[in-house]
């Protein structure tokens, strides 16, 4: 068993082609797909590693209430295959000039998983003309090895080392050393007041692989985002027991239904 992938929330989800475009961005041909229409811009960012089809089993449900775009970064799905590091900032540059040739003029609602909340802190921070609304789903977090060692120190960082192992054995992606740098990401008030909704998992497990998915493993991981949420005037914080990290594909009505909630506050 992979515990880091686990650990880090860079597992993959099952694989499945989509109707893509091709748009070149700064040299690379990035995936991607627009479908819907309506008066908000929903701008989909996928997990660590993975491709578009992370967004697949929410992806027409969202078209149904407004323009929705998804893509692939650079090194995973159909985009241009690469090994090179890359880090949250960097995708989040990507992501703004991608929205830009898109012909995207108006603030979008960026919608998040895992490693992607990574890139969708930093795109909040540096772009805020094209931000209006936040929603990011058990999403990746610079303190999530500090939860291991509150548990247990010695124990905690035995975890750590093993869990960077077994990522290296499986081999390093573009984001690998962003991840593992663990370096301060924006908050509140570095990313502006705006609707902010974080959706995390904290479902128990009955043979959990390492201190991270302990019962209280679980419990501090959903204190961390409740009060990340929590310091935006307009956050949101959601705890679910019934998904595991993939919560667009275990709980899909859950997050479309968070999502039009979200919609009608940015509106406000």
């Amino acid at each position: 068993m992979k515990l880091g992938w686990m650990f880090l929330g860079l597992l993959f989800p099952v694989i499945a082609f989509a109707n893509s475009d091709f748009v070149k961005i700064k040299g690379y041909d990035l995936e991607y797909e627009i479908a819907g229409s309506g008066h908000d811009v929903v701008f989909l960012e996928a997990g660590g590693s993975a491709g578009m089809s992370d967004w697949n089993p929410v992806f027409e449900r969202i078209s149904e209430h407004a323009k929705v775009i998804r893509y692939s970064r650079v090194g995973n799905g159909n985009s241009t295959a690469i090994k090179q590091h890359f880090t949250s900032r960097d995708y989040a540059d990507l992501a703004s000039t991608l929205l830009t040739e898109l012909g995207i003029q108006q603030p979008v609602i960026f919608v998040a998983h895992s490693y992607g909340g990574s890139v969708a802190r930093d795109f909040a921070a540096a772009y805020p003309e094209q931000i209006k609304a936040l929603m990011m789903l058990d999403p990746s977090s610079e303190h999530d090895v500090d939860i291991l060692r509150a548990i247990n120190l010695e124990k905690g960082n035995e975890e750590i080392a093993q869990i960077k192992l077994a990522d290296m054995e499986r081999g390093m992606s573009n984001q690998y050393l962003d991840f593992w740098s663990k370096r301060p990401l924006p908050d509140y008030p570095q990313i502006k007041d705006m609707p902010v909704t974080v959706i995390t998992s904290v479902k128990k497990m009955e043979n959990p692989p390492n201190l991270f998915f302990t019962d209280r493993g679980r419990e501090m991981w959903g204190e961390l985002w409740q009060k990340w949420a929590n310091a935006f005037p307009q956050g949101k914080s959601v705890l679910t027991e019934k998904s595991g990290h993939f919560v667009q594909v275990d709980e899909p009505e859950l997050v479309v239904r968070e999502l039009l909630l979200l919609m009608q506050k940015a509106e406000k």
